[in-house]
């Protein structure tokens, strides 16, 4: 008696198919999850304004202490934010802080402007506030503004504030007093 062996490798052909679609379908699916990723990654890149915008209006400003302030930070004037922070470095010639900004290219500041770093909150965060100056001429791009402060340590004036120092005691005085013997 002979046993029929084509159902059988009926049967394992059509699990090979079977197969075969499954790893299909899970490549096309790992192809749209890749795909939706870098369309999120680019979408995100784009909104965040990471890179510097074509045509930045460049300044820089130097600092004796920038605290927590780091690339990216905003940039604002009279609280709208204009511009990023893109580089912070040290002059090894002054040790201060030199920090570039990246700005819109519409904007113009005057040539007498202020800087200063301030923090978000108090949780932490800092951004760079400039206030414009009053003068007729304006900074040039890759120029620098002259009048900067730095950050303020909150916790060292919160410290000094709960734990103040005694004052120095006055000395003793090597001088008598007139009429005293």
């Amino acid at each position: 008696m002979k046993i029929s062996s084509a159902p059988s490798a009926a049967a394992s052909q059509m699990e090979r198919t079977d197969k075969l679609r499954e790893q299909w379908a899970e490549t096309i699916m790992g192809l749209v999850v890749l795909v939706l990723a870098a369309s999120f990654l680019a979408y995100s890149l784009s909104v965040g304004g990471v890179g510097r915008p074509a045509g930045a209006y460049q300044l820089k400003a130097r600092f004796g202490d920038v605290g927590a302030l780091a690339p990216g930070a905003s940039v604002s004037v009279a609280g709208v934010k204009v511009g990023t922070v893109s580089r912070i470095t040290l002059d090894p010639k002054t040790y201060m802080a030199v920090v570039d900004l990246d700005l819109a290219p519409t904007m113009t500041l005057p040539s007498d402007s202020s800087a200063k770093i301030t923090s978000d909150s108090l949780l932490g965060g800092m951004h760079v506030a400039i206030a414009p100056g009053g003068a007729p001429d304006n900074l040039k791009a890759g120029g620098e503004i002259e009048n900067t402060q730095g950050a303020v340590d909150l916790f060292g004036l919160i410290g000094q504030v709960m734990r103040p120092q005694p004052a120095a005691a006055a000395p003793a005085s090597t001088h008598a007093a007139p009429g005293a013997k």
